[in-house]
């Protein structure tokens, strides 16, 4: 689709929407041809680059946003790791024989004086925290009172954070009674030399994610309660042609999830009127571009594709209120999220990776912003079950659920059912949903055509949980 085409039917369904015809005369502003990071996932995965713009306006000789200098949220510092003295190196200068004076003003502390303390490294358990020792001095102070010194040594474990068992790993939690792990099971941190993938922290990081979601998620009933000239109908509409904008102008797949999540949260505590819904749609997606982006669209090019249908200032008021309604906490897990995650553990089951694997899952997760109804599952749900759902239609034989999936998603097969079958009949386009966008955009073979795939009958054993 040339950029001239893609730009035509971009206007076109925003004049046939909100009902503003323009003058034959009347000439539209340039818009600048964005450009864009290479952290697309279809541009990544895709054989070939795209192409330029086909052409580069006045604007876009104009002033342009500067490239930040440093990019990366984590510093290539070497990690640094305190120094373990074993117990054999510790030198304890036996305490000199004190006077009668002394001895008599000793028995009259009440707290025990500790003058040492050994830290003594736990032998074959290379990730394992040092264990916290107090040694006894031979003090008549801590003879006379062994409570304190017990109370003494626990207040110092947990002031220090030092647990006296062996940290698991993510595969050893909930392991019990075994003494070796399942061999299906499969550690998808091990091994990663990248330090950006944070393989260390993975777990810790998708746990407080998962509670992330829970906070900041938009309530599941705003179209019955609190809107009142908008339905779920309009809705669709706004997000389907959001993604064709996202699409158009090359954003990354974070911008359009956080940008449908920006939507539900404000629709939920504020009455938007019909005539400004397509103004709150790019007033959000103009805030996660410059959350997500490297060079985000300037706030002329959306009032542009909005085919000048609002002001520069209303544009930016708008902005003004979506901040000041998510009280500037910007940062919030999104299907996307998770399901990074979550292909992984699915792709463990593979020798070599497979990209329409990949592209399956990320094509039933996008059409599920499209439906209100999926706003009553988590997103962490909704990503795994488009991981469920893409396993079944990539390889009908296998089985589209197993323990490494279990292990990392925190779901059960029988969990996911009712998620599975809401986007089965979706995949499948039961109800005749006439919006195209995202399966149009997954129809290119950049993305392997995977929205041409059908999936099988689902099954009941297809949610039988492992014993």
């Amino acid at each position: 689709m040339s950029s001239d085409g893609a730009d035509r039917r971009l206007r076109s369904r925003t004049s046939s929407w909100t009902g503003s015809q323009k003058s034959a005369g009347q000439s539209s502003q340039p818009r600048l041809a964005s450009k864009r990071a290479a952290l697309d996932d279809g541009r990544a995965w895709s054989s070939g680059g795209s192409s330029s713009s086909s052409a580069v306006t006045a604007l876009s000789q104009g002033k342009k946003r500067a490239a930040l200098s440093s990019l990366s949220n984590s510093a290539n510092v070497p990690a640094m790791r305190a120094t373990v003295t074993p117990k054999s190196q510790i030198v304890v200068t036996k305490p000199k024989s004190r006077g009668l004076h002394e001895k008599k003003a000793l028995k009259k502390v009440s707290k025990p004086v500790v003058k040492a303390v050994a830290i003594e490294s736990v032998p074959d358990k290379s990730d394992s925290v040092a264990e916290v020792r107090v040694e006894n001095l031979e003090s008549p102070a801590v003879k006379a009172d062994p409570q304190a010194v017990l109370s003494l040594e626990r207040k110092t474990v947990q002031s220090l954070y030092i647990s006296r068992e062996p940290k698991e790993t993510e595969l050893q939690q909930g392991v019990a009674s075994s003494n070796s792990i399942d061999a299906s099971l499969k550690d998808i941190d091990a091994g990663i030399k990248d330090p950006q993938m944070c393989g260390l922290y993975a777990t810790d990081i998708y746990q407080h994610l998962r509670m992330a979601e829970l906070k900041r998620r938009p309530s599941t009933n705003f179209m019955e309660f609190i809107q009142q000239d908008i339905n779920p109908g309009m809705r669709g509409i706004l997000v389907d042609w959001l993604v064709e904008v996202a699409e158009e102008y090359k954003l990354v797949p974070d911008t359009l999830y956080l940008t449908v999540s920006y939507i539900d949260r404000f629709l939920s505590a504020n009455v938007v009127s019909r005539q400004r819904l397509q103004l709150l749609g790019v007033s959000c997606m103009l805030i996660a571009s410059k959350y997500e982006e490297i060079c985000a669209p300037q706030v002329e090019e959306f009032c542009y594709i909005t085919d000048n249908t609002y002001s520069k200032s209303e544009l930016v008021d708008m902005e003004r209120q979506v901040l000041c309604q998510l009280r500037f906490e910007l940062t919030t897990p999104t299907i996307k999220t998770f399901i990074r995650r979550f292909m992984r553990a699915a792709q463990a089951a593979y020798q070599e990776p497979s990209l329409q694997l990949e592209f399956l899952g990320n094509y039933l997760a996008e059409l599920s912003l499209v439906e209100y109804s999926f706003l009553k599952y988590m997103p962490s749900m909704i990503a795994a079950s488009a991981v469920f759902l893409a396993r079944l239609t990539h390889n009908p034989a296998a089985k589209p659920w197993d323990a490494t999936l279990s292990r990392y998603t925190r779901y059960k097969a029988s969990e996911l059912s009712e998620c599975v079958a809401d986007m089965y009949d979706l995949q499948r386009n039961i109800k005749g949903c006439g919006l195209p966008a995202t399966r149009e955009k997954y129809k290119q073979h950049k993305f392997k055509c995977v929205s041409s795939l059908q999936p099988p009958v689902l099954a009941p054993e297809h949610f039988q949980d492992d014993a």
